[in-house]
Parts: structure tokens; C-alpha cells; sequence
């Protein structure tokens, strides 16, 4: 029997794997396969509990060696880790250790990202846990995701849904003119599904994890809107100003927000391409106008409830 150790599983991305393991749980004989799956205290275990899958659950903090090696121990074949790049070092060495010979990390491609801050500490881990695989003679894929949406708990597009709701005037760095490329978080999970599923494709590539088409940051904006039912004026506002003016406050914060590399990054063109995931394994991601509804939907419920309140 396989024995496949899961992180993220009970955050956004996760669930939606979920969702595609218990949708294809007998085409796939995913019941010869034995899951074990990492939860942080307090964490939603709903939808592991409606699961037929063999799912053992195990729940503390891999942030420490200790608990890390507590985790992996018990004879495991692959790790997918979708629980932040942060954590990637810390738990790769310990299911080395614990013999593990195949992993699935999800990291980002703020790797390309030309600012020393965003893209230097991404590299190195990188290199880290490439080195390490390399040396023990253990298979590694590297998954990129772009900016992920698809949840009121993001950090990136519930923030702007928010932002376009609330104000009319709608200030946009040097016009808006910059292409992104988000993807739905419902379109990764099937990625990491399939990547799973398929380690004769799969083992020792590295993928990027686009969404369906390139967009300007202004039309997004205006995507938005339209959804929202508002409307905006926006206002081009020179990066030099954006800049300084967050610099300004990353000094007033003692640098706990960076809002500084966040404004560099803003004006930088996030928009790639997802040719080798396609050809690989079928990777079809949704346009960001289809996949952001759900989002939008989600905001004006909670919103709605609210004013209820």
C-alpha cells in the first residue's frame, strides 16, 4: 500500500485537492493508498470527515525539528507540501530522514521576481531543498502557483475585492498597466492532484502554475467592479510617489509590513506560462473573470451578513 503524507490540506488549495481525491477515489484506487494529513490546532477538519479516503490526521506544528520528524515517521513513500515555502527545508529534511523518497512542494514564482527582498529567499530555499533531494537520491517537483484567489482568507485578491468595494476613487499605481496572471485555487488543487497521480510525468520537473489568460492589474480592477456591481474612477498615480509613500510607512512600522516591496512588485509584470503543465498532465486553468465569481460571491455574502448584524 502507498503511503502519501499531505500538508495544507484544511487551507484553500487543500480542500479542493480533496475534493478531486474523493471524486476520483475509485477510478484511481485511491483506497489502496493510506493519507496522512497535517493540521494545525483549531483547524476545519469538515471536509475530511465527510472522506471515505484513508486519511489519519495528525495535529501540532512542523515548525520545530521534533514535531516535524513526529509527523513523517511511520514509513511514508511521498510528501506533497502545499503548507508555505517557508516550511519547506524543515520538512523535507526531516522526511529524508524518515526515509521519504518522493516530494511534491508547492513554492512560487515570486522565485523570477527581480527584487532582492521577493525573489533572493525564494531562491535559496530552492537551491536548499534541491541539493538536499539531490544528495539522498529522492525524486522532487516544484509547483509555482502565481497569485492565488479563490478565498476571503487571501492575502492578495480579497484585499483588492474590498478595495474596489470601498473606494470610488481608486488610486492605481503608474495606470494599472502591468499583466498578472492569478489563478483560482480550485484549478490548483486538481494540478496537485494530477501531479500526484502521476510521477512517471511528473517526478523531477519544475511547473508553473498559471491562470487561464494574462490581464492588465487595471481590467482586473475593473473585472471586479463590473462583478461588484460599482463604479470606480481610477486614478494613475506615479510610481515614484506610491513608492515613497510606502517606504514612509515601512519606517513608521519598524519594516513589519515591507508595503515598500510590496509597491515594487506591483508594477512588476507577473504573467507566465503554463505550456509544460498543459503538455504534461492536461493543466486547463480558468480565466480570471470565470474563476474570481466564487470569490466575489463569498464577499457580498459575508458582507451581507454583516449589515444584518
Amino acid at each position: 500500500m502507498q503511503r502519501v503524507l499531505i500538508t495544507g490540506i484544511s487551507g484553500k488549495n487543500g480542500r479542493y485537492l480533496l475534493e478531486e481525491m474523493n471524486k476520483n477515489r475509485e477510478k484511481d484506487g485511491l483506497d489502496n493508498i493510506h493519507f496522512k494529513a497535517f493540521l494545525r490546532e483549531g483547524s476545519d477538519t469538515t471536509y475530511l470527515e465527510k472522506s471515505d479516503l484513508d486519511i489519519e490526521t495528525f495535529v501540532g506544528s512542523i515548525d520545530t525539528k521534533e514535531e516535524a520528524a513526529k509527523f513523517v515517521e511511520g514509513g511514508y513513500d511521498t510528501l506533497l507540501h502545499i503548507a508555505g515555502i517557508q516550511r519547506s527545508v524543515q520538512i523535507v529534511s526531516a522526511a529524508l530522514e524518515a526515509g521519504v523518497k518522493r516530494f511534491i512542494l508547492v513554492h512560487t514564482t515570486g522565485v523570477y521576481s527581480k527584487y532582492k527582498a521577493a525573489g533572493e529567499g525564494y531562491r535559496i530555499i530552492d537551491e536548499k531543498v534541491k541539493t538536499m533531494c539531490e544528495e539522498a537520491d529522492a525524486r522532487l517537483t516544484i509547483l509555482r502557483p502565481t497569485m492565488i484567489y479563490g478565498d476571503l482568507k487571501d492575502k492578495n485578491m480579497s484585499v483588492f475585492i474590498k478595495m474596489v468595494d470601498k473606494f470610488r476613487l481608486f488610486p492605481v499605481i503608474n495606470g494599472g498597466k502591468y499583466e498578472l496572471q492569478p489563478v483560482w485555487c480550485k484549478d490548483l488543487g486538481k494540478a496537485f492532484y494530477d501531479v500526484m497521480m502521476n510521477p512517471e510525468i511528473t517526478d523531477n520537473k519544475d511547473y508553473i502554475l498559471s491562470g487561464g489568460k494574462p490581464i492588465l492589474m487595471i481590467d482586473m480592477f475593473k473585472e471586479i467592479a463590473r462583478q461588484l456591481g460599482v463604479k470606480n474612477t481610477f486614478v494613475s498615480v506615479p510610481f515614484p510617489i506610491a513608492y515613497t509613500g510606502a517606504v514612509v510607512l515601512d519606517i513608521l512600522t519598524l519594516k513589519k509590513k515591507f508595503i515598500g516591496e510590496k509597491v515594487q512588485r506591483m508594477v512588476e509584470p507577473r504573467a507566465y506560462s503554463y505550456d509544460e503543465a498543459k503538455n504534461d498532465f492536461g493543466y486547463t486553468p480558468h480565466e480570471f473573470k470565470d474563476g474570481v465569481k466564487d470569490e466575489i460571491k463569498m464577499y457580498l455574502e459575508s458582507k451581507n451578513k454583516v449589515i444584518q448584524r
